[in-house]
C-alpha cells in the first residue's frame, strides 16, 4: 500500500511557536514516513519532555509522552517487546543530553534498533529559556547572566564515543536533507541518531544563523554522501584533503589541486576516527558536516536478544508452563 504523508499527521492543533524549527522536523518526518512506506500502527514515536517532546501528538502513529529523559529507556522497551515495529524517539538537547544522558548513551552502546530524532536549539525553551548542556561556553540566559563556563555536549562525540553505528546531522530549513537522512535512519539496524539543528525564536532566535541562511549555507556547509567526493559551495569547487592527521579545505583547479584528491566519504567504515573529524568541523574555520556521517553495520540488540532466546528455547527441555512447574521443588502434605 502506498502512503503519503497526510496519512501520518494526526488531527491534533500543532501548538509549537510559528516560526519555531520543530515544525519543520515534524513535516519532513511525514513526508519520509511516507516514503519509508511502514503503516502509521506499525510505527510508534516516543518521547520524554520539552518542545520536541510534543512529537508524539502530531503523529497518527502509536505514541508515548514518557517522563523527563527516559525516552530512550521507554523506546527501547518498546522495540525488545515487539522489534517488528518501527520505533522513533523524539527528544531535545536538554531531555537527552542532560537527564537523559545515561539512558541515551546506553541506548546506543546496546544498538538497540530505534531512530532518535534529537533535536537541538542549544537552549531549554519549554521552561522559558535556561541554558542546555549544548549551549556554548560564555552564552547568556536567565541561568547563567554572566555567561555559562561549562564546556557544551557534542552529541556527535558522544554518540560515536558510546559505540554509536549511525550519527546524521540536519538543518531544519533544509527539509530534502532531512527527509534523505530520516529514511536512512530508519533502514539503518541499530541506534541511529540524527542531530536536527532547529531555531527558537523566542529564546534563542538565530542560534544557528550563520551557517543556516539559503544564500550561504552552500558555501559554510557539506553535505556528505556515501560513495561521493566531499565536496561543497556554491560553485562546488571546494573540498576536503587530509592534511597530515587533519582535514583541510581546498579549491578544485588550484594549486594543482583535482577533483580526484578530494577525500570519498565511506559511511560505513567501522573505524570512526574521520567520521568525528567530519562531525566535529566547525565553521568558519570548516563547514559544518550535514547529511549521514556514520552509517555502519553491526548486530541490533534486539536481534542478539531474539537469537538468545532461540538458542536456550533449542536446548531447554522446558517447552510449556507444565514443564516448567515440573522443574521446581515439590512436597506432599
Amino acid at each position: 500500500m502506498e502512503y503519503t504523508f497526510k496519512d501520518f499527521k494526526s488531527g491534533q492543533t500543532v501548538k509549537w511557536c510559528p516560526g519555531c524549527g520543530d515544525h519543520a522536523v515534524l513535516v519532513s518526518l511525514h513526508k519520509a514516513m511516507a516514503q519509508i512506506g511502514v503503516a502509521p500502527h506499525n510505527v510508534a514515536v516516543v518521547s520524554g519532555i520539552g518542545c520536541s517532546s510534543r512529537l508524539p501528538y502530531y503523529m497518527n502513529t502509536y505514541g508515548f509522552h514518557s517522563i523527563h529523559g527516559r525516552g530512550a529507556a521507554i523506546a527501547t522497551g518498546v522495540k525488545a517487546a515487539n522489534p517488528n515495529i518501527s520505533v522513533w524517539q523524539a527528544t531535545g538537547d536538554g531531555d537527552c543530553l542532560a537527564i537523559g544522558g545515561n539512558h541515551f548513551i546506553h541506548s546506543i552502546r546496546r544498538n538497540i534498533d530505534i531512530n532518535v530524532l534529537l533535536f537541538n536549539n542549544r537552549i531549554y525553551g519549554l521552561t522559558k529559556g535556561q541554558y542546555s548542556p549544548t549551549s556554548p561556553k560564555g552564552f547568556v540566559t536567565k541561568s547563567s547572566p554572566f555567561g555559562t563556563v561549562e564546556k557544551a555536549f557534542s552529541p556527535a562525540e558522544l554518540t560515536l564515543g558510546a559505540g554509536g553505528t549511525f550519527f546524521a546531522r540536519t538543518l531544519d530549513v533544509d527539509l530534502d536533507t532531512s527527509q534523505k537522512v530520516m529514511i536512512e535512519a530508519h533502514n539503518h539496524r541499530g541506534t541511529s541518531v540524527v542531530e536536527c539543528l532547529v531555531n527558537c525564536v523566542i529564546f534563542n532566535n538565530g542560534t544557528h544563523a550563520a551557517i543556516s541562511s539559503k544564500e550561504e549555507r552552500a558555501e559554510k556547509t557539506i553535505v556528505l554522501e556515501h560513495g561521493k567526493p566531499m565536496i561543497f559551495g556554491t560553485d562546488h569547487d571546494k573540498g576536503l584533503v587530509l592534511d597530515g592527521l587533519n582535514l583541510k579545505v581546498v579549491k578544485i583547479s588550484e594549486n594543482g589541486v583535482e577533483q580526484s584528491d578530494i577525500l570519498v566519504h565511506n559511511a560505513k567504515n567501522s573505524d570512526y576516527t574521520l567520521h568525528l573529524k567530519l562531525a566535529q568541523m566547525k565553521y568558519p574555520e570548516m563547514p559544518v558536516a550535514m547529511g549521514v556521517i556514520r552509517n555502519a553495520e553491526e548486530t541490533s540488540y534486539e536481534t542478539e536478544l531474539e537469537n538468545q532466546i532461540a538458542e536456550v528455547k533449542s536446548k531447554s527441555k522446558v517447552k510449556n508452563f507444565d514443564d516448567l512447574l515440573k522443574t521446581l521443588e515439590q512436597w506432599e502434605i
